[in-house]
C-alpha cells in the first residue's frame, strides 16, 4: 500500500464513506499533497464507492480544490467588483511583474502560483488576496511585492 492509498483510507475512516463526506476527504488529500491528482481521485472513488466522474466533478467545481499541481504558495487574488474598483488589476500586474509569470501560471521554481478567485469576504478592506491560508487586505502594488519578498526569504 502506497502513502496516497493509506492517506485516503485514513481520511475515509475518519470522515465516513457517505457522499456528504467527500469534501473533507478531498481537502485532507490537498492538505497533504497540495493538489488532487488523477490517482488520488481514483483512489477516493474506489474507497468511497462513488463514480470517479462524480469525485472529479466535485473537485473541479470548487476553486480551492486544485486538480493540477500548484506552487508551494498559491496566491489567490479576489476578483469581485469591489476589489476591481479598489485596484485589483494593479495588484495582479505587480504580482505578474515581480514573479515574471502570468495569471494562472506557476513560477519555474514551483514556489508561487497566481490565481483569481471569487469573494474572499474582505470587501470592506479591498483589494484582498490569500497566500495559501493567510489573508492580506488593503493591498497596494508595493505592499504585494513586500509580502512576496518575505515569502521568498523563507525559502
Amino acid at each position: 500500500m502506497d502513502f496516497q492509498e493509506k492517506l485516503v483510507q485514513e481520511l475515509v475512516s475518519k470522515h465516513g464513506r457517505d457522499r456528504e463526506n467527500l469534501l473533507p476527504i478531498l481537502q485532507g488529500v490537498i492538505d497533504e499533497e497540495r493538489y488532487l491528482s488523477e490517482e488520488a481521485i481514483l483512489k477516493i472513488s474506489k474507497e468511497m464507492s462513488i463514480p470517479a466522474a462524480d469525485v472529479y466533478g466535485t473537485a473541479s467545481f470548487y476553486s480551492f480544490l486544485d486538480i493540477v499541481p500548484r506552487g508551494k504558495y498559491v496566491i489567490r487574488v479576489c476578483k469581485t467588483i469591489t476589489c476591481a474598483m479598489k485596484g485589483k488589476n494593479q495588484i495582479l500586474l505587480a504580482l505578474e511583474d515581480f514573479l515574471k509569470i502570468k495569471l494562472g501560471d506557476t513560477t519555474p521554481d514551483k514556489l508561487f502560483t497566481i490565481l483569481e478567485t471569487n469573494c474572499l469576504g474582505w470587501c470592506h478592506k479591498a483589494p484582498a488576496m490569500l497566500v495559501n491560508d493567510d489573508v492580506y487586505t488593503e493591498l497596494t502594488p508595493d505592499s504585494v511585492v513586500d509580502i512576496l519578498r518575505e515569502y521568498k526569504e523563507e525559502n
